[in-house]
């Protein structure tokens, strides 16, 4: 009973970011200071939970069976938003499924050592999810047009679209957002693994 409560709140969570997701993409100043925030969120989302279920069940492929689980929720979370009235290639989905597999390769390949998982799987999945996360980016419209087109009445004067300040912050978020990733997902997966022995 505990793991599928653990799966619902996995979806709840990973629906939640979804909609984060769409939120941030929408302000264009924002943008790459967010993504390297959220990249790391999607990274501690997917990595504490697939490490946790691959080590519980021992199975290689576990991993990526959570991350379809994942990647189904946040599908279903970017349907409701179009239903809301969102153009569909505004909402960002986060991309689980592949960051996932190299997770249960890094288990498989070394003959499921606890430790390599931490290391090797943390270290892969921290630098890809920015990087497939940044794909989705580009396949979407010009997140400024769509501000304007799609005013938020509620929207926050912080949070108001404005042209960006290109390199203001940061050149390449992508690579920002893994190499944080790769150093924080070591811990996220050690504490993945924690989870089993409590």
């Amino acid at each position: 009973c505990t793991h599928y409560l653990f799966i619902v709140v996995v979806a709840v969570n990973s629906t939640l970011l979804v909609i984060n997701s769409g939120d941030y993409i929408f302000y264009t100043d924002w943008a790459w200071t967010s993504f390297v925030v959220f990249s790391i969120a999607n990274t501690l989302m997917v990595v504490v939970g697939a490490v946790y279920y691959l080590t519980f069940t021992g199975v290689p492929g576990t991993a990526s069976y959570y991350g379809l689980i994942m990647q189904v929720y946040t599908w279903v979370s970017k349907v409701a938003w179009f239903a809301l009235g969102y153009p569909v290639d505004f909402i960002v989905h986060p991309m689980w499924i592949p960051s996932c597999m190299l997770l249960d390769l890094a288990y498989w390949a070394t003959k499921k050592n606890k430790h390599s998982l931490i290391f090797f799987g943390g270290v892969l999945v921290g630098m890809s999810m920015p990087l497939f996360n940044m794909v989705q980016l580009m396949l979407i419209a010009d997140p400024l047009e769509t501000a304007f087109k799609y005013p938020r009445p509620t929207l926050p004067p912080y949070m108001t679209p404005i042209e960006p300040q290109v390199g203001k912050f940061y050149n390449s978020p992508v690579a920002l957002g893994a190499g944080a990733g790769a150093v924080l997902a070591c811990t996220f997966a050690a504490l993945g693994c924690k989870l089993n022995t409590w």
